[in-house]
């Protein structure tokens, strides 16, 4: 294997007779945001443990920053920030506590300081006792022990899980920022507008298996596009003839206004309005949440 800050070669993992990850290759570049997408049930968990060897794969090999997870775990985890997406919190203990106990357990830790701001940043109250705390405030907890150390990967499950929305924009903020300051980035969510505003590329995972990789501007690009089109005039259907790329889908009787689907780049239809008396042009570019679903609809069609 080359060095990535993830990679995952043929990984497979079986709860009983239920195949969660089905032959799973992934490579993360060093520096670069990951957004980790799928629903429930689709693999996300299960391979953020694995890579973490939370659990073991059935077969497979990974390498995080170089090292096998299954021959080291703990040089592992000694450089990676984890939030887990079942995080458990309960006792009589505190926030500030807490984080406390974990610096003195973990080595190469932030300056006390950095962790107060992170915590007012979201607005998290450090000395109430954790059983008492709402499950987003809980969430903030796991957040903020993510980021005690300072390590060059960050392994976020669900980050703005229970949040509501002004949080779940602080908490990208935060995340970003922390990219910026050259941290890789891998984190899951279902949530896919979160992903597209701060994932650098996106994994798209459906039982088990990888059904797309891509730049999140490339895979949003490729997708389909709607047009709506009025004319000054009648326009007849064959002056979309030579198109290969656009399908109309309606026209009005008189031929004065189209909607249109176009697959791609746009070259060659922009080219062709320049020649045509357009009175009106409305474009709908899809976001990441229509490609997504769209993904999934072609893939239970073909089931």
């Amino acid at each position: 294997m080359t060095e990535q800050a993830i990679q995952l070669e043929g990984v497979h993992k079986y709860y009983g007779k239920v195949h969660a990850l089905r032959g799973l290759d992934l490579e993360i570049q060093i520096g670069e945001v990951f957004g980790f997408l799928g629903p429930n049930g689709a693999g996300k968990t299960t391979t953020i443990r694995c890579m973490l060897d939370l659990i073991r794969p059935n077969q497979g090999k990974i390498e995080v920053l170089g090292i096998d997870p299954q021959s080291s775990p703990q040089a592992v985890k000694a450089k990676v920030g984890y939030l887990p997406g079942d995080l458990y919190l309960e006792g009589d203990f505190t926030p500030r506590d807490f984080f406390r106990h974990i610096r003195k357990l973990r080595s190469n830790h932030r300056p006390w300081d950095d962790l107060l701001e992170l915590a007012e940043r979201v607005d998290l109250a450090l000395d109430m006792k954790i059983k008492t705390l709402s499950q987003g405030n809980k969430q903030k907890v796991g957040l903020v022990q993510s980021f005690i150390s300072d390590v060059p990967l960050l392994m976020l499950d669900e980050p703005t899980l229970g949040l509501d929305p002004l949080m779940k924009q602080e908490v990208l903020n935060i995340i970003r920022e922390e990219n910026e300051r050259g941290t890789t980035v891998f984190f899951s969510s279902h949530i896919l507008s979160e992903v597209q505003k701060i994932a650098d590329r996106v994994g798209i995972i459906r039982k088990g298996q990888l059904v797309e990789i891509a730049q999140t501007h490339d895979l949003i690009s490729r997708a389909l596009t709607r047009a709506t089109i009025q004319f000054k005039e009648g326009v007849p259907k064959s002056s979309f003839a030579g198109l290969e790329n656009v399908d109309i889908l309606r026209v009005n009787d008189e031929g004065q206004a189209y909607t249109l689907e176009i697959k791609g780049e746009m070259d060659g239809f922009i080219k062709r309005m320049a020649e045509l008396p357009v009175r009106d042009l409305e474009m709908h570019r899809p976001s990441l949440e229509e490609v997504f679903l769209n993904y999934y609809k072609e893939e239970d069609e073909e089931a």
